[in-house]
């Protein structure tokens, strides 16, 4: 086999199995449905339950990276502490030694009526569940013809004498295998891809279990450099749930180095005794690195996370997703009560609308990072509480209630209903600036003026429909209705506006397109900020 063709069935190998992996995680986590972001929500209170549910995502998702970034991302959404993170972290890395226990069954040659099934799964019906089975099935079946590809193009290697020298020096000096792992996987970005040509080097005798364990313990350390590169310029929370991760894999892998000996030894036993193939032989050291690794550093978890905060120091705004005044005992108390403590909880709902309206008016004006991380997390805030407080309240109402508190629950149900829809256009707005700031548009300086004051006028607007909610106020509620009259002549005359600057060509038409849209939600925002005031007025 000459050398063009053991390089291009490498890398088509390697571009199958990298793609197989992808479209067997993508069907899994459909196949899981949209639970996982509230399996780590719900199951992480405790260090041991982070593990297990790390264990059980990762598994789905069939990344540990990608765990970490959802792990990341509910950090910083306030949803779960450094803490809870750290053990989510641990659990990902043993989760993602499932990829190394899959290529240890080898079954190889069903790779391809396994993608066959898939195909037929995915093509031959219309049931979408039946389609994310076959997915599975299909990236299952390329992750194995992949492989056998790899195996096909390195196979030449095993009697290559360079490669032997290279497996030589690997074995004599450890601390080159790291790096060679490391190096690897942080080229590939994929530890599962990194590990399963390592075992595939191991099946084929290019490598002994003396060279190839140092070459592991780097690709454990490899796989970090995904998170690191994803909490670049990203929060603060990011960066130490990124360096949590790179201390854990860099201690464990110090630890087996420092014990490479007896460790190598058991491998050798678990071989010997269990009657392994070579790559599943593989697949029991990585287990057993990381389930060692975790077990050892579980109880310093309060140390890691007083690490990482050393490490990188720093105070950041978390959005507080979950309902702080609500609880089951005040509906076995009092409905009334109950009724009061979703009052509190739908005003912090509107007080979080507010400075979402006031952080999409920064970014628009500033175009600032910050701005811009804080949107989204107010909008998740606003739909978690929409459907908590609806939740709660539609428990309040299968209890008896007077008239006065039907009123009351029926002008919450309504308030909260139109706080989510301002967090909608909220959004709406982000992507409207995002797309601003992506296609280099400019808006003129009149045009920036008239918005500035639409701007104000709205959060204005909302802010007295807040005062609005917490005291009943008939004045405060006619008073919003006037600015809302104001926020509707307002965007009219800027629609007026916008039309003369084309026809004396001061506006291009993409800028008139996201000038008018920025426009319509505002006015939408006073629409729902109105609605507020609307529920007290029609009691009067």
């Amino acid at each position: 086999m000459d050398l063009q063709t053991v390089l291009f069935t490498f890398v088509g190998g390697l571009g199958i199995f990298l793609y197989g992996m992808k479209i067997m995680g993508d069907g899994l986590q459909k196949v899981a449905g949209d639970g996982l972001r509230d399996l780590l929500d719900r199951f992480t209170t405790k260090p041991i339950m982070g593990v297990l549910t790390g264990i059980v995502v990762t598994t789905l998702l069939q990344t540990s990276s990608g765990t970490t970034v959802l792990t990341i991302g509910l950090v910083t959404a306030g949803f779960m502490t450094l803490r809870q993170a750290i053990g989510v972290i641990m659990g990902a890395n043993i989760g993602t030694t499932t990829t190394a226990f899959i290529i240890g069954i080898n079954i190889s040659e069903y790779a391809l009526p396994i993608i066959a099934l898939g195909a037929f799964l995915i093509f031959f019906f219309k049931n979408h569940k039946i389609n994310n089975f076959g997915q599975v099935f299909f990236g299952f079946g390329a992750l194995f013809f992949g492989l056998n590809l790899m195996g096909d193009g390195m196979a030449p290697l095993s009697d290559a004498q360079a490669f032997t020298d290279l497996t030589l020096r690997l074995s004599d000096h450890p601390l080159l295998g790291v790096l060679v792992g490391v190096v690897l996987t942080a080229i590939i970005q994929s530890s599962s891809a990194a590990i399963g040509l390592l075992q595939t080097l191991f099946d084929q005798g290019a490598l002994d279990l003396h060279a190839a364990l140092p070459v592991l313990f780097g690709d454990n350390i490899g796989t970090t450099i995904t998170a690191v590169l994803a909490s670049i310029g990203a929060s603060i929370a990011a960066k130490r749930a990124a360096l949590t991760h790179v201390i854990f894999n860099v201690i464990g892998t110090t630890l087996v180095l420092i014990l490479l000996v007896p460790f190598t030894a058991l491998i050798e036993y678990f071989q010997a005794s269990l009657g392994l193939n070579p790559k599943m032989t593989l697949a029991f050291a990585h287990g057993t690195f990381n389930v060692s690794n975790t077990i050892i550093q579980l109880p310093f978890i309060a140390g890691l996370a007083w690490i990482v905060t050393k490490l990188v120091p720093g105070e950041e705004r978390t959005i507080e997703h979950k309902p702080i005044h609500l609880g089951e005992q005040f509906i076995r108390q009092s409905p009334s009560v109950a009724l009061g403590q979703a009052k509190k909880e739908v005003i912090r709902m509107a007080e979080l609308a507010e400075e979402g309206i006031v952080e999409v008016g920064h970014y628009y004006k500033t175009q600032g990072k910050k701005h811009r991380e804080l949107i989204p997390q107010i909008e998740d805030a606003l739909n978690n509480l929409d459907k908590k407080i609806t939740e709660y309240l539609v428990q309040i109402s299968y209890h008896s209630l007077t008239d006065q508190d039907i009123k009351e629950h029926h002008t919450l149900m309504n308030t909260v209903m139109d706080l989510e829809r301002i967090g909608d256009h909220m959004e709406n707005i982000m992507e409207l600036v995002d797309h601003q700031i992506n296609s280099k548009v400019k808006f003129s300086e009149s045009a920036i003026a008239d918005l500035d004051a639409m701007f104000d006028l709205t959060t204005s607007t909302i802010r007295q429909s807040i005062k609005t909610i917490e005291t009943n106020n008939v004045e405060q509620a006619k008073s919003v209705i006037e600015k809302e009259i104001l926020i509707d002549k307002m965007e009219r005359d800027l629609r007026n506006k916008h039309i003369k600057r084309l026809n004396e060509n001061k506006c291009t038409g993409t800028a008139g397109i996201i000038y008018v849209d920025i426009v319509s939600n505002l006015e939408r925002i006073g629409d729902h900020a109105v609605n507020l005031a609307d529920d007290l007025l029609a009691d009067e």
